[in-house]
């Protein structure tokens, strides 16, 4: 018994064996010809062919790669209004932490409000204002103006250009153990940290505000930055502010 492909096509037609070639030879075909959904009729079942070979569902796989790809677009969507609850979360938070600084009655307050608040108020475990010493003397920031900064961690210089290892102002380490040189006792919790060069003035020597978590992932090297730098470019204004010093 010879099969429908094995019949001569008309003139000038194709033979089925030709269309079914062509097609696996092109299998977006549909794709980039989705009218001819419409024309084809898929088998409501599985059916044995003429020469006894199975015929696949082809409406059933169809309604299953739209149910995939449906699934794949609300994934999609869930994942998309996840990341925008989360970056308005953390703006928020941002907006509110700047505030604080700004708000500070006292320079004292304000060394309290990084080494004490901000890590609440941006809910993180532990944020650290580090300020190198300098070469012949202590820093700028010091008993030279009669205030206080108790909370400040001074660091030895070149300690910031070795921690940031590189030249950029922000710098976001993922799955990290703490550095105790910039996080002191708090450093154990430390996992990953988001470190700011703070360009306080031309007198004041380099500074870094460091900001560390305990989930691996709350800062990583793929995420944006311009909300930390908001929050470093408040803090310096602050500070340059209360110190009456040139930019």
């Amino acid at each position: 018994m010879s099969t429908r492909d094995d019949k001569e096509p008309k003139a000038g037609a194709l033979s089925d064996r030709q269309v079914a070639d062509f097609l696996r030879d092109h299998p977006d075909f549909l794709l980039r010809h989705s009218d001819l959904i419409e024309t084809l009729v898929p088998p409501e079942k599985r059916i044995e062919g003429a020469a006894g070979g199975v015929v696949l569902d082809l409406q059933r796989f169809m309604l299953e790669r739209m149910r995939e790809e449906l699934r794949e677009l609300r994934g999609s969507q869930g994942q998309l209004i996840s990341t925008g609850r989360a970056n308005m979360a953390a703006q928020s938070r941002i907006h509110e932490a700047v505030l604080a600084l700004l708000t500070a009655p006292s320079f004292e307050r304000l060394i309290e409000t990084v080494t004490d608040d901000l890590s609440i108020l941006l809910d993180l475990d532990v944020a650290t204002l580090c300020v190198e010493r300098r070469e012949v003397s202590e820093s700028d920031l010091t008993g030279e103006a009669g205030i206080s900064v108790r909370g400040l961690h001074r660091l030895d210089p070149g300690e910031i250009e070795r921690a940031m290892q590189s030249a950029r102002r922000i710098q976001l380490s993922s799955s990290v153990q703490g550095d105790p040189v910039i996080f002191g006792p708090m450093a154990g919790l430390v996992r990953s940290q988001a470190y700011i060069r703070l360009q306080i003035s031309t007198a004041t020597p380099p500074a870094l505000l460091a900001l560390g978590a305990r989930d691996p992932e709350a800062f990583h090297p793929g995420q944006g930055t311009e909300l930390l730098d908001f929050l470093g470019r408040s803090l310096e204004l602050t500070l340059r502010a209360w110190l009456d010093l040139p930019e």
